[in-house]
């Protein structure tokens, strides 16, 4: 009877070993398959447009700001951007509002204050 008990508890514990094996290796048989799947090729990467590239020609105002050669309308805003952060323009609270200097109140029709999404608009007003 004893031999039997023996057996017995010696089936009942390979029999969750090898399971468990079993799951291990279908596991990592997954975790290759995911590995080895071929990936998608990635898209191109973005083409800049063409209008954004063209060269534009400030008004004298705006280039007193940024200066008088001609700059794509991306450079007119880093430059104005650069311009902000240089003079400390940025109001303190609302960090979406640019406060006017002397060359800026200008450029800004003569507020004293405009928002950062008002910037393009202004900056359409002066170039050509």
């Amino acid at each position: 009877m004893a031999k039997k008990a023996k057996k017995a508890a010696k089936k009942a514990a390979k029999k969750p070993a090898k399971k468990a094996a079993k799951k291990a290796a279908k596991k990592v048989v997954k975790k290759a398959a995911k590995k080895a799947a071929p990936k998608k090729a990635k898209k191109s990467a973005r083409k800049p447009n063409a209008a954004f590239m063209a060269a534009l020609t400030p008004s004298p105002t705006l280039a007193e700001v940024v200066g008088s050669k001609p700059l794509p309308r991306t450079e007119v805003i880093k430059k104005i951007w650069d311009y902000i952060k240089k003079n400390g323009l940025q109001d303190s609270k609302n960090r979406r509002m640019i406060n006017a200097d002397g060359k800026l109140k200008t450029l800004f029709d003569g507020k004293d204050q405009i928002s950062m999404f008002e910037l393009a608009k202004v900056v359409s007003k002066h170039v050509k």
